[in-house]
Order: structure tokens, then C-alpha cells, then sequence
């Protein structure tokens, strides 16, 4: 079986999320979702989430009109969440 390789989440410029350590996402993984390819992952609020000194990877996109769509993987090399139409949004989303 071959390995996949995810790609990052190199920036996340979302403060508000509870994943987001200093602008480094600390989930283990996300997920792109929704309509505006928005991070399925973000937790609003005070409570802190994931793993200090961890690296967030794309572990699925259900935005199958991505050029960086495969088989509902994120083939990016990385990606980067921000605000868009949605509080966090996969920024690297470009429709085919």
C-alpha cells in the first residue's frame, strides 16, 4: 500500500480558532469543506486544541471543483487558512 503524503497547513491566520497557536495550526489534521472551502476543523472560543509543536496536514477535501482535488485529497503542496466568505477558509481553493 502506498504512503500518502498530506500536504501542510503552512499558515493559518485565523486567531479566533482554537487550533491556532501563534498563527501555526496544531490539529493533527483538517478537513476543507462547506461551500467556501472553509476549514471544517475551526473551533471558535477559549479552549485550546491540539498538540504544541505539531504540524497540521489536509486530511480531506470534499471540494471536488479544486484543482488540487484527487480523489478527495488536497494534492497542494501546502495550503493556507484565513477569513474569506467564512471565518476560516482554505485560501489556496482555485475552482477548475
Amino acid at each position: 500500500m502506498p504512503t500518502l503524503s498530506l500536504p501542510i497547513v503552512s499558515t493559518c491566520s485565523v486567531s479566533g480558532c482554537s487550533y491556532n497557536h501563534d498563527h501555526d495550526c496544531q490539529a493533527g489534521a483538517i478537513t476543507v469543506t462547506g461551500s467556501a472551502a472553509s476549514c471544517g476543523t475551526y473551533v471558535g472560543g477559549d479552549a485550546k486544541g491540539g498538540v504544541d509543536g505539531g504540524t497540521a496536514m489536509v486530511g480531506a477535501c470534499h471540494r471536488t471543483e479544486c484543482v488540487h482535488n484527487a480523489d478527495l485529497e488536497c494534492s497542494a503542496e501546502d495550503i493556507s487558512v484565513g477569513a474569506g466568505k467564512d471565518p476560516a477558509d482554505c485560501l489556496t481553493f482555485s475552482a477548475a
